[in-house]
């Protein structure tokens, strides 16, 4: 892939992003497709490797625990705090990422 299509796909996903509810997350969790990018990352670039099967990128981010599938216990701080994540689609996964009005809510 060119820097060119590189820029345009990071673009395309970049507008892709939304915010989402836990609530409407919750089925797509409960079959295994919702997984959680560190806020350390940038989530549109997570998605742009997994869109093109860098599979060293995304297992160096799986064995860092900065890319993971959603933890029960996650999913259920995120459902009590009627949490609003931000989201993309890379099918077949859903990527969130903690919006900054989450992180400030205490546990």
């Amino acid at each position: 892939m060119t820097q060119t299509d590189n820029t345009l796909l990071h673009a395309k996903l970049n507008l892709e992003t939304a915010p989402i509810t836990w609530k409407e997350l919750e089925r797509f969790f409960a079959s295994g497709a919702v997984y959680f990018v560190a806020a350390n990352l940038d989530m549109v670039d997570v998605a742009v490797q997994i869109s093109q099967d860098n599979s060293a990128a995304v297992k160096a981010w799986l064995d860092a625990g900065q890319l993971s599938a959603v933890s029960d216990a996650q999913a259920l701080q995120w459902l009590k705090a009627n949490a609003t994540l931000w989201s993309v689609v890379v099918k077949p996964w859903i990527l969130v990422q903690e919006m900054a009005a989450n992180l400030a809510q205490p546990n």
